[in-house]
């Protein structure tokens, strides 16, 4: 069975790769970069952006291109959204998802965030993100242990740094996620999530955090829970971070989604 990962927003799949590689012997794990993080090359243009269709459409032409046999589709946060909108337009090819605190707003919160950088917290602290650093060594000291990373093991972190940045001819490292387009990210919330989960016919299971999670499905999900499509746990003293915090959960949401 293949898996195809989608990683958070300002991440990259190297992040996650201590989680998903002891899966490797009982599964294919396919993880690539999503547009403006990591390895990829695919251009990004963030002024009016207003959706993450351009990401669903990517991740759809992925699995055309491989040809994919029907797979599992998971992904953390942005990746697992992502997912989910990819799923509802080509169901044909998904297996069933594992999601781990999706985006998933509720209707009014997502119309208010839409707009203007300026209008969303989240897309400012994106924009005010120290963008170069002497070293990767650097970058590693200086985020170990604080802001979003404070919950990390070290190993991931280093993971994370090994690919968000790359090389400047003067020897220090830069952001390979730029800022803007971070904070393009969390502005553009004009998807609709809600109509892809109804839309969906396979299995689905979501893990969220037990604080602040992005994932707001107090209303809404009665009838795909009561049919037995969609699953919603809630996992205790998680956070945002938490295929970080419980990798262990992950991967047996992934070993399930696969039988």
């Amino acid at each position: 069975m293949d898996v195809v990962f989608l990683h958070a927003n300002g991440f990259n799949a190297r992040t996650y790769r201590s989680i998903l590689a002891p899966l490797a012997d009982r599964l294919r794990i396919l993880a690539p970069d999503m547009r403006g993080h990591g390895a990829t090359s695919l251009p990004v243009e963030s002024p009016g952006r207003l959706d993450w269709y351009d990401l669903r459409d990517d991740l759809t032409a992925f699995l055309a291109a491989l040809d994919l046999p029907p797979a599992v589709l998971a992904g953390h946060s942005m990746g697992a959204t992502t997912s989910l909108l990819a799923a509802a337009q080509t169901p044909g090819r998904v297996h069933a998802l594992a999601l781990f605190d999706p985006v998933i707003l509720s209707p009014a919160v997502a119309s208010a965030l839409n707009g203007p950088l300026h209008d969303s917290a989240l897309a400012q602290g994106a924009l005010r993100r120290r963008n170069s650093f002497p070293s990767r060594g650097a970058a590693f000291e200086a985020y170990r242990g604080r802001g979003a990373f404070r919950s990390w093991p070290d190993e991931m972190l280093a993971d994370y740094v090994a690919a968000a940045f790359r090389d400047t001819p003067g020897g220090a490292v830069t952001l390979v996620c730029a800022p803007e387009w971070e904070a393009s990210n969390y502005a553009a919330q004009g998807h609709d999530s809600w109509a892809a989960l109804h839309a969906i016919r396979r299995p689905i299971r979501i893990l969220r955090a037990e604080k602040d999670s992005t994932a707001r499905l107090d209303e809404g999900l009665e009838r795909l829970i009561a049919g037995g499509q969609v699953r919603v746990e809630t996992i205790a003293g998680t956070t945002h971070f938490l295929p970080m915090e419980r990798p262990e959960l992950v991967r047996e949401a992934i070993l399930e989604a696969a039988a």
